[in-house]
């Protein structure tokens, strides 16, 4: 890592407490107690060379508690052996996104070359740095940012950060946590969760106001993190952060001998106690406010006495709210504007923006500005002569009375004046947006034009939200009637990721009025279509598409919703004429070519549809070989277009898997994981991509490979939320997996976690759900259990003409269950399976028709079937199935050379328990003639 990390950073954004510093906080022992075993737990850990022993500190008190002060504390006991990253919320910044984010890391990140920090970003520079305000944000035409992407880049950063700065582990303190951007909250939330080895690269001390609910400060210990997703809102955020603390102290007021001790120590040992009696009951022990009124004790020269404390309530006043609003009046009309333009303005009253939204000049910025100092309602000079980057009150108590005092014409042209002034400094959309979301709505176009811009901003930093924020505020404005439609389109885009419910009602309103061109109309259609879909409204998704399309004109534009059509249509778990959707795709399909991307998408869907119909592999492999472009995704097919989405290049790589070309779909894949890593999608898209992964491996038959992609496949979902169609497809292919390595116990576990079983969802599942489900009740034994539930699998699947055999092996699976007590029946079905896998024509399921044939056949001809199966498997992908074909051969020969090649290649598949009952098998074979 490069040397300069190792030079101090910049304080951060603390004021230093007005008070003369002392070294130890009056009644906060017990807290500067736990925060020093913190940071000594975290240094000894980072200079033992092992994971640094970090964690998270929950700091919770009321206003004026002194929570800033201990913070302080706690800086001033880290900084000479840890790297010391500090931020405060703000009352009127909540809605900038990655606002607090940008003050921890930024001045981290000015310690490193430009190389240097671009090693830290490691592959997701182009990702995460617009977020950190260390790049612009991409252009409009690119794709948005994957808000869980950005996410989770920030997490590495901080991770690399950690990593580099052994020497001097980091210790990140937030002040006014309350006021939180919801962006830095879900950042922090994602970092603090319990790692691998159940340690924390940093030490993370938090420090917010009672929340909703808390009945108070409090004491506890830490307790378990919650898994799942993060949480919405910043109260759930912040509790969360609380449920895995360290410990959550709750900050009290402070004592009546606390308050007599502040008392003699900033008027002398002669006050009195009376005196101190009085300050305690009058300020009820708040030190902000005990620290306030007695330096107004001391402006009105005021002797500590008994015969003074009945003036301390008046005094005390002024110190807070009314009494506040009316001793700045007081200071004259510049103090007060000025004050204004700060509660405004926020983390941006810099000189020249103040200047600009006051009229003052240079010299009547600095003398107010003083007057405001002197008063003490903003902070003094730094000690060490630097300059200030911004004026700032001395404590959010005086930015909460002031913002409230300003009158509320004033304030709402204050902000837009802001929103010009940051505009004019050349600051960006996205910058002047916060103001513009206080600017009363008034019919401008220029506004709506704005927020426009700034949410296409937000989007492409991925922060969805904030760009929800900006595009409900302009259709509020509201834009004229050539605009709205198109607002309306845009807020449905934003809330595509985050809120199918309400990108369905944003979209369908866009759809419903004028303005949005041809083009524009089928985009919005197709992503209501994803809406409904991730929503699990697949009818109503195949409906809308379905609609649109009968009313647009023949084209590319009606190819595409003519896809989306088919596709929404056989994703369903029923159907009412599914063999007469299938004939209507196939006739649509029969002359194209793949001459564009509208024909390459419907050759996908043709490609599926047959693969799950059992068509001859051949023609699967055709339609899918038209679908791509030289063997890949077509410029603008690709996995992270949003235009069409990942689904089409997914269905030419399951249907592959399924023609027996695995290969293929490998390639496709890989480049599937790699595009969602290096686009930072790092969610369900993700997900699938390790999902579909371990399909091409457990086809293959390399089962533990299989079981990591999965498993990783699930862990990466269970971070998105719950019962997604991802966590169905995955949680299917697991508990195969593991039945084909026989841990029976660990599928059914997998199962009983992520309810895989009835009632099913309204989409088919990867591969079938009921055939899977019915193979897992057998191996558990329960025989009639297993047979109703590949009885109803064979009748819904019959009934839409999907005979795949290998996507959905109930016939075989249903042969074997029924042999004992119906072996009739069960031989016709193993017979019509052999019918449709000679159809199919695929090794694979010839093979598995062979080897269940033999079970009805008598022993030489069964024999022979199974050296057929093995003829057949040999020249297939499926070694498992291959295994499982020889081991069966071995048993009916006898050979213990046939047992031990059926044992090795079992061993190899990691099918464990198939290479032990081969060995058994071997262990006691007897030669047969």
């Amino acid at each position: 890592m490069p040397s300069e990390a190792e030079q101090p950073l910049p304080a951060g954004s603390f004021t230093v407490p007005a008070r003369p510093e002392r070294s130890v906080l009056l009644e906060r022992g017990p807290e500067l107690a736990a925060a020093f075993h913190a940071v000594d737990a975290l240094v000894a850990g980072a200079a033992a060379g092992g994971p640094a022993r970090g964690g998270v500190l929950v700091l919770r008190g009321d206003p004026g508690v002194g929570k800033t002060s201990l913070l302080a504390e706690i800086h001033r006991m880290a900084r000479d052996r840890c790297t010391v990253l500090t931020a405060r919320g703000g009352e009127t910044l909540t809605s900038v996104p990655f606002h607090l984010t940008r003050q921890l890391l930024q001045p981290a990140l000015d310690g490193y070359a430009s190389e240097g920090v671009h090693h830290l970003f490691g592959d997701h520079f182009d990702l995460v740095a617009p977020a950190l305000g260390l790049a612009p944000p991409p252009p409009p035409s690119a794709a948005p940012a994957d808000p869980q992407g950005v996410r989770d880049g920030l997490v590495r950063l901080l991770d690399r950060l950690a990593d580099g700065l052994r020497d001097r582990p980091p210790v990140l303190l937030v002040d006014d946590a309350h006021w939180a951007d919801t962006e830095t909250l879900t950042w922090l939330d994602a970092f603090t969760r319990t790692r691998e080895d159940g340690r924390l690269p940093a030490l993370v001390v938090v420090a917010h106001r009672p929340l909703p609910g808390d009945g108070g400060p409090r004491h506890r210990t830490a307790g378990h993190a919650a898994d799942g997703a993060g949480h919405a809102d910043g109260t759930a955020l912040l509790t969360g952060l609380a449920d895995r603390a360290l410990l959550t102290l709750g900050l009290h007021a402070l004592t009546s001998e606390a308050t007599a001790e502040l008392a003699r120590e900033a008027l002398g040992a002669h006050a009195d106690e009376p005196f101190c009696r009085e300050l305690w009951t009058v300020t009820a022990g708040n030190p902000y406010e005990t620290v306030e009124l007695l330096a107004k004790v001391r402006d009105h020269t005021l002797e500590p006495v008994a015969g003074s404390a009945g003036l301390l309530r008046n005094l005390a006043a002024g110190a807070r709210g009314g009494g506040l609003v009316t001793r700045l009046e007081a200071l004259g009309s510049g103090p007060t504007r000025l004050a204004w333009a700060v509660a405004v303005l926020g983390a941006d009253s810099t000189p020249d923006l103040l200047a600009k939204l006051t009229g003052m000049d240079a010299t009547e910025l600095a003398d107010h500005t003083e007057r405001l100092r002197r008063a003490r309602i903003v902070t003094p000079p730094p000690r060490n002569g630097g300059a200030s980057p911004h004026l700032e009150f001395a404590h959010p108590l005086i930015a909460t009375a002031v913002y409230g005092s300003v009158p509320s014409a004033v304030r709402t042209a204050l902000h837009g004046r802001a929103a010009w002034a940051l505009a004019e400094a050349g600051r960006g959309p996205a910058a002047a947006s916060r103001h513009l979301l206080e600017v009363h709505p008034d019919d401008d176009e220029d506004v709506v034009r704005r927020l426009r811009a700034a949410a296409v901003e937000h989007l492409a930093v991925g922060a969805p939200d904030a760009a929800r924020r900006c595009l409900e505020r302009a259709l509020a404005e509201p834009p004229g009637p050539d605009t709205y439609a198109r607002v309306l389109y845009e807020l449905g885009c934003a809330s595509l990721l985050t809120a199918p419910a309400a990108t369905v009602l944003h979209l369908r309103s866009a759809l419903a009025l004028p303005g949005l061109d041809d083009t524009l109309r089928t985009d919005a259609t197709y992503r209501l279509a994803q809406a409904l879909a991730h929503n699990n409204q697949l009818q109503e998704a195949a409906r809308a598409v379905a609609a649109e399309a009968a009313r647009t004109p023949p084209g590319t534009g009606r190819r595409r919703l003519q896809a989306a059509h088919f596709m929404y249509e056989g994703f369903q778990a029923t159907e009412e004429d599914g063999p007469g959707r299938s004939r209507r795709l196939a006739e649509l399909t029969a002359p194209f070519t793949g001459a564009d991307n509208s024909e390459r998408a419907l050759l996908a869907v043709r490609a599926f549809d047959a693969m799950l119909r059992g068509e001859p592999a051949d023609e699967v492999v055709r339609l899918c070989d038209r679908s791509l472009a030289d063997g890949a995704p077509a410029r603008g097919l690709g996995w992270t277009n949003a235009a069409w989405g990942f689904e089409i290049p997914a269905l030419t790589g399951i249907a592959y898997v399924f023609a027996d070309r695995p290969d293929r779909a490998e390639a496709l894949f890989t480049e599937a994981v790699r595009a969602f890593e290096i686009s930072g999608w790092s969610g369900a898209h993700l997900a699938f991509a390790h999902a579909l992964l371990g399909l091409v491996h457990r086809r293959r038959g390399d089962l533990p490979r299989a079981q990591h992609h999965l498993e990783e496949g699930l862990r990466l979902a269970d971070r998105v939320g719950d019962g997604l169609p991802v966590h169905w497809d995955t949680a299917c292919l697991l508990v195969d997996t593991l039945l084909a390595r026989g841990r029976t116990a660990e599928a059914r576990s997998v199962a009983d976690r992520y309810a895989f079983g009835p009632p099913w969802p309204g989409a088919i599942v990867l591969p079938d759900g009921p055939s899977v489900l019915g193979r897992l009740l057998l191996a558990e034994g329960r025989a009639e259990d297993a047979v109703r539930t590949l009885e109803e699998a064979a009748e819904a699947l019959t009934a839409r003409a999907r005979h795949h055999v290998v996507w959905a092996p109930w016939p075989f699976d249903l042969a074997r269950a029924l042999a004992p007590v119906d072996p009739d029946r069960a031989a016709g079905i193993a017979a019509e399976a052999a019918a449709h896998a000679e159809r199919l024509g695929t090794p694979t399921a010839l093979g598995e028709a062979l080897r269940c044939a033999a079970l009805f056949a008598e022993p030489a001809e069964a024999r022979a079937l199974l050296t057929r199966a093995v003829a057949h498997l040999a020249a297939s992908p499926s070694r498992y199935e291959e295994a499982r074909a020889r081991l069966d051969l071995a048993h009916a020969t006898g050979s213990p050379a046939a047992l031990a090649r059926a044992a090795a290649l079992a061993a190899t598949c990691g099918a464990d328990a198939l290479a032990a009952a081969a060995v058994t098998a071997r262990a006691s074979a007897h030669p047969r003639e």
